[in-house]
């Protein structure tokens, strides 16, 4: 299986790994088909990650496609970490071996699902301080 340089340097040295005991959003993913397994932590101050970091349980793919998701959604606003894809971590890994693919997919779901929990959990906050018991919208932007 041939790994591009940058993959295999994001394995060997992966970035903003760790868990973060004072996030304030969290997401996880898994891919059942091979136990892969990645949780996001986010800082997020003023709808911008100020600070990002990961838990992955999974192969060398997953670890360099976890360290590149965490490096392109540092310091972006929570709107442009949403459209990061899993096209984008594999350009960022110049490549991924086809069989390995779905790595990118974990990174993008996962942090997705990080950027949620953040907009449902400032949804509810909005709601504690309008004095509401109820939620108003589903929509977690609102």
């Amino acid at each position: 299986m041939d790994y591009s340089y940058k993959v295999i340097e994001h394995f060997m040295c992966p970035r903003n790994v760790g868990s973060m005991p004072d996030a304030n959003a969290e997401g996880t993913y898994g891919d059942s088909n091979c136990g892969d397994f990645l949780n996001v932590y986010l800082k997020v101050e003023d709808d911008t990650i100020k600070k990002i970091s990961y838990l992955v349980f999974g192969c060398a793919a997953a670890v360099a496609s976890s360290s590149m998701m965490s490096e392109l959604a540092q310091g972006k606003t929570v709107e442009e970490a949403l459209e990061i894809t899993d096209k984008d971590i594999e350009q960022g890994l110049d490549g991924l071996p086809a069989n390995k693919l779905h790595c990118s997919v974990l990174g993008a779901k996962a942090l997705r699902n990080a950027i949620n929990n953040y907009l449902m959990n400032r949804q509810t906050e909005k709601m504690k301080r309008n004095g509401k018991d109820e939620i108003i919208s589903e929509d977690p932007k609102d």
